[in-house]
């Protein structure tokens, strides 16, 4: 069995912990009360993936668990509040954070694109240093509070990984 490790990350108020709640299969270890810990949970899709989901503190750097849930991830997610413009800076610097220590595939998932003064995909992606939309990551929208929605975005993940993985592993081989 294949296990794939995924950082969940992003400003605080973007859905980490509540997006790991919605699909987990073992208790959340829950760290709603400090903001210097980690969220982890599994899901497993068959039998032959399983995903351990790590979602990591709001505040970069001043914490090791971000080296370990860095260390051995697979890949990410950067969760983003559509309707908190003041936090896209931040989360262009926890990016850049995370691209420093793990040259891994990335994805964006815009979370309560439903709230008032919520920017659209294309808006956060220029805010986010992304002005051609052939140089960014795949975004997609989340509500990190419906399962279904989750669980969506969380094979969108996979996929993009695989192909990624199969990417590198055609060039190598060549």
């Amino acid at each position: 069995m294949e296990i794939i490790n995924l950082v969940v990350t992003g400003t605080v108020g973007a859905g980490k912990s509540t997006f790991i709640r919605s699909v987990r299969e073992i208790e959340v270890v829950d760290t709603d009360k400090q903001a210097t810990d980690i969220d982890f949970g599994t899901l497993q899709f068959d039998d032959e993936i399983a995903l351990h989901i790590y979602g990591t503190p709001s505040q970069i750097g001043f914490d090791p668990m971000w080296d370990i849930a860095v260390e051995h991830a697979h890949a990410y997610l950067l969760l983003i509040a559509a309707h908190q413009p003041n936090e896209f800076q931040y989360a262009r610097r926890m990016m850049n954070f995370m691209n420093r220590r793990a040259q891994i595939p990335m994805m964006m998932g815009i979370t309560h694109s439903d709230c008032d003064g919520a920017w659209s995909s294309a808006e956060i992606a220029l805010a986010l240093g992304y002005p051609d939309k052939a140089q960014q990551p795949p975004i997609i929208l989340i509500n990190a509070q419906d399962p279904e929605s989750v669980v969506m975005s969380l094979l969108a993940v996979v996929e993009y990984y695989q192909q990624s993985t199969t990417a590198v592993e055609t060039m190598v081989n060549c």
